[in-house]
């Protein structure tokens, strides 16, 4: 039988608020990955390793919109703490499967953690490529979106 429990449920299962006013200020780290397949129709328009289109650099669109959406993610879950974030790094390579790999590191010293920020850093980039490009074509799949790891809170996590 685990002892683990949902921490957005409380003892009469209404949902709340993680209370943190007893959780010490640490120094976290979440690194969270999106990936996105992207068809022959798209990469045959890649220049320099990026998609130049009408509306600008795909990935570097990309890269501002999924630090805006990290920034914002506590307006946009319900129950997540706003955060001041410390830092927020976006970065998108190309695999030989023609998927863009996007990798977001969010960072805080706070008294919770930036897994969520992570995540949405990583989704929000990877939804951003999708429609800038979907004129090329809709068969864009974005694949996986997941937490890598995480350090500085009470359990630290590496994805194996």
């Amino acid at each position: 039988m685990s002892t683990k429990s949902l921490s957005h449920i409380d003892s009469n299962g209404q949902a709340t608020m993680v209370d943190v006013s007893d959780k010490a200020v640490t120094h976290r780290v979440a690194i969270a990955q999106s990936i996105v397949s992207l068809p022959a129709e798209v990469l045959v328009q890649l220049v320099n390793g990026d998609l130049l289109t009408n509306k600008g650099s795909v990935f570097q669109t990309a890269i501002i919109a999924g630090i805006m959406a990290a920034k914002k993610t506590g307006e946009l879950i319900p129950l997540c703490h706003p955060l001041g974030l410390d830092n927020c790094n976006i970065t998108i390579k190309l695999n030989d499967e023609n998927e863009a790999i996007i990798s977001c590191k969010a960072s805080i010293t706070a008294k919770t953690g930036v897994e969520m920020e992570a995540l949405v850093g990583a989704s929000l980039a990877a939804l951003t490529i999708y429609d800038m490009c979907k004129a090329l074509s809709h068969d864009i799949v974005i694949k996986e979106t997941k937490l890598i790891e995480k350090t500085g809170g009470k359990h630290d996590f590496r994805r194996a």
